[in-house]
């Protein structure tokens, strides 16, 4: 399986802002979508940076609820490890463990084609895991 597999499966809708966006903005956004984290984008499809749950905790920590006011550009994380669509489950999930975030922007080409986040690739893990289970089983069933 590969993060093309994970983007066929999940979709590769991505939600955007611009860095002169609010984090309120950001805030309401996320809610709305259910989603944690936004990429920060600027005319046409560059990856600026992305502003997560985390970031948005972190300003309101230092700036109390004048933070909402703030442009993401000053809250966002601009140094953004991506993925490509050849890369594994596995690929993933030690990027996100070693730098400690918990979404992936998928880059190809300079593009920006999906994001993917933890949840994304554990749901994705666990339906190879319960497929190969059953696959497992029905070997046994017929080998008997």
């Amino acid at each position: 399986m590969t993060v093309a597999a994970i983007l066929k499966h999940k979709g590769a809708r991505v939600e955007t802002v611009q860095p002169t966006a609010t984090i309120r903005q950001v805030c309401d956004l996320l809610s709305t979508r259910k989603i944690g984290a936004v990429v920060v984008s600027g005319a046409g499809s560059g990856l600026l940076g992305v502003v997560s749950e985390r970031d948005v905790v972190h300003a309101i920590s230092r700036h109390g609820e004048a933070a909402l006011a703030m442009p993401v550009s000053q809250v966002m994380t601009r140094e953004v490890a991506t993925c490509r669509l050849t890369d594994t489950p596995q690929d993933l999930m030690e990027m996100m463990t070693e730098g400690r975030f918990r979404h992936v922007p998928v880059v190809e080409g300079g593009e920006l084609l999906g994001i993917v986040s933890i949840g994304d690739v554990v749901k994705r893990r666990i339906e190879d895991s319960d497929l190969e289970r059953s696959s497992m089983q029905d070997y046994i069933a017929q080998a008997g």
